[in-house]
């Protein structure tokens, strides 16, 4: 009989009190941007927004204690001024940033590859006032947060945004975070500075890509965007002045490390119309034929450990929407989902121009107990994504803690990338998630205000509304990852824990990651899919990079739809994914629009499957499966895709720019299902799940960059408290080479 996974059977059920946060309010802040009119607050006044609408929003100075029995979804979220910001939808414009220099916290910088090494960046005012040559490659951050490599002597071809006139190497960097912020995605990875043009103009100019550098005949001084410059494995640093320059390709022949005896080695991107940035080199087998994958061995790194950060951005609690009492009622209802905006009140926050002198310390390091645990790979840093989360104060090894707060969402990102050695991971929640100085969070995953407005009146009594992470990341471009969140109705008896999980449609969430804040999720769509269609996405899919590479914006997103038997296929181009009404469904014979019902046999992969991911394997030349099943025998099984010749993506040597490989995937058959990892059990003998692969972690060793190495990550039930320093789960690690 098949069992389906206990995270839809056990949920977080505590009593506990909601304290009060004690942080002082902003002060004297006046801020203009499209969108807001002014704020202004006084020490001892609540922080009033007023919205060029008209509308008025005032923020009380504290939330009332109380104590609720049963399910608990956390406090009222509060609001600040980056989220009022954020939720207008517009840029700001130049002459609204301020000049003010943001407080340098030193961090942990993932170098994105083999070699963790830890950097403290300094801050951008701290930086010599001659950069080249004596500081080439120095690490720093922005006035907005951003972190920064120099680059001495080099220019990037090809690639010029715009050149303006600044005052000082400074003003250039931040000219780089403006363009970017105005234009909302990441447009602007590198700027150059020439110091010798200062009375002359132009003096400073942006650059879209380093994919061609050559030495600069000036002596410029430059800046790439940290995690472009490590993930390119390109070169960035030229040669100072009167030395010779050497700027080799990465297009190579080389020896494979593998069974094959050369390898094909190239870079992912080139220069496009689809805005593209450069990613990491791949390297493929030298095989006309696929590789049938075979394991090699295994290593057990252990459960994770939590490290939160010590900040948070200090603001106070706001009012929500007030519901009528006929929208109080036990049951679904849809309009709550997709009858409000998106709430600004809950979400991760950003540290930037906004927020960053909004900086206080948390009174309380929380003790965390989470359930899940997919994540994936975005913009350098390596992300744990989880669904419920509960917040604990006062945790030690003997003695459990005081209930905080419950969100259905949360984030964390590895530092120190531990399993490189071998050795269980750290996770690091960041500064935006907390909404107060004790350690209760906003949640990752936003909600529209009719859910949460449900959720806050709701409490004590069992019934909420939830967001939950139930794939690993789909990337959609080099700064953005994909995840299809399920609108979950969470209907629990109080008297006998008894819980209804009612799945009542899908979302989108867009996720983006690199700032001091931590990885921040924006939910485009109140809602994308239907409660009674199938549940597109939510078992996660797979990215089909288009001729521009890895990291192009240009292909497609294919999307698993989970039903009885196997699973379905969906596709859309990866710029319309938030229309619906563009996605196209495989029929079992074409792709059509119209949408298959539940009961579809059109499976592109059969099986009693329940966590999954499907991959591209350079090193096999072609997709490889790795999935759990509904039975409770805590085992990771793969498949590979089998075929007459090797499966070459468009952008690799000897693809076909005009071919979507994705569509093997519908046009062969796989492979016989082979184990690729048995689990322990957890602590409490239950059988583990949300098990996923997270790609690229191992750099140019990783699965899926033509290595050999691939992170396994699942959830461990303990059996114990959640207030306990075990944790009611246990987020659980492993590594597997391939022959």
């Amino acid at each position: 009989m098949p069992i389906r996974k206990p995270r839809l059977g056990q949920r977080y059920l505590q009593t506990g009190v909601q304290g009060n946060a004690d942080g002082t309010n902003l002060a004297n802040a006046t801020i203009t941007a499209p969108g807001v009119l002014q704020s202004i607050q006084s020490k001892n006044e609540p922080l009033a927004l007023v919205l060029q609408d008209g509308q008025h929003l005032l923020h009380k100075s504290a939330y009332t204690e109380g104590q609720h029995q049963g399910m608990h979804h956390h406090h009222p979220d509060k609001s600040s001024i980056a989220s009022q910001v954020a939720a207008t939808g517009l840029p700001s414009t130049d002459n609204h940033l301020p000049a003010t220099r943001i407080t340098h916290v030193p961090r942990q910088v993932n170098q994105g590859s083999s070699n963790p090494t830890s950097t403290s960046a300094p801050a951008e005012s701290s930086l010599p006032t001659s950069l080249c040559p004596g500081h080439n490659g120095t690490v720093f951050r922005s006035s907005s947060g951003i972190t920064y490599e120099t680059v001495c002597a080099i220019d990037y071809n090809n690639a010029l945004l715009r050149s303006t006139t600044v005052n000082s190497f400074t003003e250039c960097v931040r000219d780089c975070d403006i363009y970017n912020y105005n234009a909302h995605k990441v447009t602007c990875v590198a700027v150059l500075f020439a110091q010798s043009h200062a009375d002359r103009d132009p003096n400073c100019y942006l650059k879209s890509s380093i994919l061609h550098p050559s030495a600069a005949t000036d002596n410029l001084e430059g800046a790439v965007r940290y995690s472009v410059a490590q993930a390119a494995h390109l070169p960035v640093s030229g040669t100072t002045a009167g030395s010779s320059s050497s700027i080799s390709s990465t297009s190579t022949i080389s020896p494979s490390s593998s069974s094959h005896s050369q390898s094909s080695t190239s870079p992912t991107t080139s220069p496009s119309s689809s805005g593209t940035v450069s990613l990491p080199g791949v390297t493929y087998a030298d095989s006309n034929m696929v590789v049938a994958p075979k394991i090699a061995s295994t290593k057990l790194h252990g459960p994770s450990v939590n490290r939160p950060t010590s900040q948070y951005i200090q603001y106070d609690p706001a009012d929500g929407v007030s519901l009528s009492r006929s929208l109080l009622q036990v049951g679904v209802n849809g309009d709550l989902s997709t009858g409000y905006d998106i709430s600004p009140l809950t979400g991760v926050l950003e540290v930037n121009i906004y927020t960053q002198n909004a900086l206080a310390p948390l009174r309380n390091t929380p003790h965390l107990s989470r359930d899940g645990g997919r994540g994936g790979y975005i913009n350098g840093q390596h992300l744990f994504l989880f669904s419920d989360t509960g917040s604990y104060s006062g945790t030690t090894s003997s003695q459990n803690g005081n209930f905080l707060d419950f969100v259905s969402s949360s984030v964390a990102v590895d530092v120190g990338m531990n399993a490189l050695s071998g050795n269980p991971i750290t996770l690091q929640d960041g500064i935006g998630e907390w909404s107060d100085n004790v350690g209760r969070q906003r949640g990752f995953a936003p909600l529209t205000q009719g859910e949460e407005a449900y959720n806050i009146a709701m409490q004590g009594q069992g019934q909420r509304y939830a967001v939950w992470i139930e794939s690993s990341i789909i990337p959609l471009d080099a700064e953005t990852g994909l995840i299809y969140a399920p609108i979950v109705y969470d209907n629990v008896n109080v008297v006998t824990r008894a819980a209804v999980f009612t799945y009542t449609g899908n979302t989108i969430l867009r996720i983006t990651a690199g700032g001091r804040g931590g990885p921040v999720a924006r939910r485009p769509v109140r809602k994308l899919f239907d409660q009674d269609q199938p549940e597109w996405g939510v078992a996660g899919g797979l990215r089909s990079w288009g001729p521009s590479g890895i990291g192009g914006t240009d292909g497609r997103v294919y999307l698993f739809g989970g039903v009885s038997g196997g699973m379905l296929m969906a596709r859309v181009a990866a710029d319309s994914i938030e229309n619906r009404d563009v996605y196209e469904y495989w029929n079992g014979g074409a792709w059509s629009t119209i949408m298959p019902h539940n009961d579809s046999k059109a499976f592109f992969i059969e099986g009693p499957i329940m966590d999954i991911d499907v991959f591209y394997s350079p090193r096999h030349m072609t997709f490889i499966a790795v999935y759990l099943t509904i039975y409770a025998d805590s085992t990771f099984y793969y498949r590979y895709l089998q075929s007459n010749s090797s499966i070459i993506p468009s952008y690799a040597p000897g693809g076909d720019q005009h071919y979507d490989c994705a569509e093997t995937l519908l046009q062969n058959n796989w492979s016989d299902e082979q184990v690729l990892y048995k689990a322990k059990t957890g602590l409490s003998g239950a059988f583990i799940y949300s098990g996923g692969v997270h790609l690229r972690y191992f750099g140019a060793d990783d699965i899926s960059n033509g290595g050999s190495r691939m992170l396994l990550s699942w959830t461990a039930p303990t059996g114990k408290d959640p207030a306990s320093a075990t944790s009611e789960y246990q987020i659980v690690t492993a590594e597997v080479d391939f022959a």
